[in-house]
């Protein structure tokens, strides 16, 4: 009879999903017990954090008992069997509603799982619950009518970005062993940035969005939309990908690859801090790789291409659902809403998808958009074809809430500046790794991402793992 090793509440909710799977492979730990830790941990934080929207604890211990049961049976488990994980609204899981962050979605249950979902239950994952977003994904901060505002758990005053802000505010904090999120638009990346967590998005159509909502239909749109882990390690946002993604990674060698970090050729703003990190970041790996400082292929035009892409319906799709058969008044709801607070929708998406309806491209603009991203894309996956690129995320770490939506969505077009960085890999559909490097001088996390064509994942990893030894890597926020 195995006898497990007692491990503190502090040793479980610090490990990473690889290694707490494992243990509970060897009995070393129950998934019960696993469980049982996540969850109280959860009902500690979340009050400050508001990143847990939707709980299943109880579904969630019956199945780690019955995973334990399995377990002592010796039966054959998946590769995070027991293992305690969540998941952003955005994704369907049987028997939960989807919301989208509308109030008049949330008695809408699903009846089956995302594709996503389904692919990491087969693995024996555990969810425990589903975590916030901004309206329909549609910002890159996060907050909504119906569960409102999410915090940083280095600063609660502070953004955990967006979309996908609830899912990196929570395992930031160690709310779960790992998280699943989505970008199509930095949504990984940002919430990753801020507040230090690994992100992962993938490259162009490489993982399924059946399940996701709101569904992406425009293949312009489609091909920008990534789906990963948000982590505490690279090896567990591998492990993600290896599970979900619909091509498993080939080996690469990565003493073949050039390293691309744009200094002197950065071209857009950025504060010392981010400076700073970049530096770093090349200090680290010229001992070891070819570094080159240069403008990346197709690097300047990529944050007008994503902004124009995006408008391409001119948030028609979008409103169909959060208006709920209501005629779509953008404008008249958001002076609404910031005048009498009357709203059921969110000012940061009125004002977002108002602009999107405002900077539409014309039929002939978004003929000629596809056909810049045919072109394109080919340039920039050549360029990259043995090349790592790492850019910063953001200009800045985490800002007080409010200010990354008033810098991306300004009518002064603020985003030229502040959205180039993650924009390049949306446009071009490139998979991007995100790594906290660094801390600026209030101790918030600043990420830097590796960027290269779909195929590379394997030096993407590889090179990430240096990375996350040889830096800050990932830290838990302390509440």
């Amino acid at each position: 009879m195995v006898h497990p090793i007692p491990v503190s509440i502090s040793g479980i909710i610090d490990m990473d999903a690889t290694t707490l799977a494992e243990k509970i492979r060897k009995q070393e730990i129950s998934s019960y017990e696993a469980v049982t830790t996540y969850i109280e941990h959860i009902k500690k934080i979340n009050p400050l954090l508001n990143s847990l929207v939707q709980d299943r604890f109880e579904e969630a211990l019956k199945e780690a008992k019955m995973t334990d049961e399995k377990i002592k049976n010796n039966e054959t488990l998946g590769r995070l069997a027991g293992v305690p994980i969540t998941i952003k609204d955005s994704f369907d899981i049987k028997g939960m509603s989807t919301t989208g962050g509308l109030i008049h979605r949330k008695d809408l249950i699903s009846r089956k799982d995302a594709q996503v979902v389904a692919d990491l239950k087969k693995e024996g994952a555990i969810f425990l619950g589903k975590t916030n977003t901004p309206v329909l994904c549609f910002c890159q901060e996060t907050d909504n009518k119906l569960y409102g505002r999410t915090n940083n758990p280095w600063d609660t005053t502070r953004t955990a970005g967006g979309s996908s802000g609830g899912e990196g505010s929570l395992i930031a904090a160690g709310g779960a062993a790992i998280g699943i999120g989505s970008d199509i638009g930095g949504s990984i990346r940002f919430p990753s940035h801020f507040n230090g967590t690994i992100g992962f998005k993938t490259g162009n159509k490489q993982v399924s969005q059946t399940g996701s909502f709101p569904s992406v239909d425009l293949p312009l749109q489609e091909r920008m939309l990534g789906i990963g882990a948000i982590a505490k390690s690279v090896q567990d946002a591998e492990l993600v990908n290896q599970i979900i993604a619909k091509n498993v990674p080939v080996d690469r060698e990565i003493s073949s690859y050039e390293v691309v970090i744009p200094m002197e050729q950065l071209r857009y703003p950025a504060r010392e801090s981010t400076l700073h990190s970049l530096e770093k970041v090349k200090r680290v790996l010229s001992s070891s790789f070819a570094v080159k400082d240069e403008e990346p292929s197709h690097y300047h035009e990529a944050a007008e291409l994503w902004q124009l892409i995006m408008s391409m319906d001119g948030a028609k799709g979008g409103a169909d659902i959060a208006f709920n058969g209501r005629p779509h008044h953008f404008f008249k709801e958001y002076v609404k809403e910031r005048m009498f607070h009357r709203s059921d929708l969110h000012h940061y998406y009125t004002w977002a998808a108002y602009g999107a309806k405002l900077f539409r491209p014309s039929p002939k603009k978004s003929n000629e958009l596809k056909m810049i991203i045919k072109d394109g894309e080919e340039e920039v996956l050549s360029y990259l074809e043995k090349k790592l690129l790492i850019l910063p995320v953001y200009h800045t770490t985490a800002l007080p809430h409010g200010e990354v939506y008033s810098q991306i969505f300004s009518i002064r077009k603020t985003y030229q500046n502040y959205m180039p960085f993650v924009a390049y890999a949306n446009t071009w559909g490139l998979p991007a790794l995100t790594i906290p490097v660094a801390e600026d001088e209030q101790g918030l996390p600043v990420g830097i991402q590796i960027i290269s064509a779909n195929g590379n994942e394997d030096a993407i990893f590889q090179i990430g793992k240096v990375l996350e030894k040889e830096s800050r890597g990932y830290k838990r926020a302390m509440l």
